[in-house]
């Protein structure tokens, strides 16, 4: 698995040197592994209409979710940015990732110098919720 974490956080590196970020200058690259060990990179895109802003994380998610990835299919993420410590995912962010993911879904978080912290979506976002289905009540 420690294979696969390094292949992971390698394809956020990449991703994040993909990332359109002429206002904030602050490049993140994502990537998320599946079941069937592809890997699905994501980064973020900003927009004037800062609203219009998609960040890394669920880039990598809506791609994987494109190219036929269903929810619980995801294994890990790792996440990746130029910062002084690792940056977790957005609040959004979060939310999305818990629709798909598993709450023991291992996220990688690294920083450009190496730096890494290694935490469950759970421990990223507790509690987290969840719409039931009409039918669920």
């Amino acid at each position: 698995m420690e294979m696969e974490m390094n292949k992971l956080r390698q394809a956020a590196v990449e991703a994040r040197g993909n990332a359109h970020v002429p206002y904030s200058g602050f490049a993140v690259g994502a990537a998320l592994l599946d079941d069937r060990g592809r890997i699905h990179p994501g980064c973020n895109v900003e927009n004037a209409a800062y609203g219009a802003t998609n960040c890394a994380e669920r880039t990598a998610l809506f791609r994987a979710v494109a190219d036929g990835a269903k929810p619980g299919a995801f294994r890990a993420m790792a996440v990746v940015a130029a910062s002084s410590r690792p940056v977790p995912p957005c609040g959004i962010c979060r939310q999305s990732l818990a629709e798909f993911a598993q709450e023991d879904m291992p996220v990688i978080l690294a920083n450009a110098q190496g730096e890494r912290r290694v935490l469950t979506l759970r421990d990223l976002f507790p509690g987290a919720f969840h719409l039931s289905s009409p039918e669920e009540g």
